[in-house]
């Protein structure tokens, strides 16, 4: 199995068991692993995402490829934004945000430029996809 094929939870733990040796490139772009706290019952989930980076700051897409709704990850962050990051063998605590105005609007091509997706993912929905900046705490 190549890493292109992992998805969901199987990326999730080849990627911690090897610390983004397995994982970290997935379809030609870099992944972390973000780990946010459930907005209902507190538990701890890992989900692998495509990032950028702006500065010290590590940059996410909360796309669900289009879908109406945001994805859990990103409705969970914005009651619990303290998140866990790793980013190949590096862990840390961050705070995540929406950017918003001007900030998203120079976000969103940087992100594009690395998933080009993103931008047709933007057409299949009446939801203005969140970019998310993740500030190391």
């Amino acid at each position: 199995m190549s890493a292109d094929d992992l998805f969901g939870p199987a990326h999730v733990a080849k990627y911690v068991e090897t610390d983004g040796e397995t994982g970290y490139v997935w379809r030609g772009a870099t992944i972390l692993i973000l780990t946010t706290s459930g907005r209902n019952t507190g538990e701890q989930h890992s989900t692998p995402l495509i990032f950028g980076r702006d500065g010290d700051d590590v940059v996410i897409v909360a796309s669900k490829g289009g879908a109406p709704a945001d994805p859990g990850w990103y409705r969970n962050l914005v009651v619990h934004p303290e998140v866990g990051v790793q980013i190949k063998g590096d862990r840390f605590r961050a705070r995540a945000r929406t950017a918003e105005g001007e900030e998203r609007e120079r976000l969103w091509p940087v992100m594009t430029t690395i998933w080009p997706a993103y931008d047709e993912y933007q057409t299949k929905t009446e939801r203005e996809i969140p970019v998310v900046v993740l500030e190391r705490l």
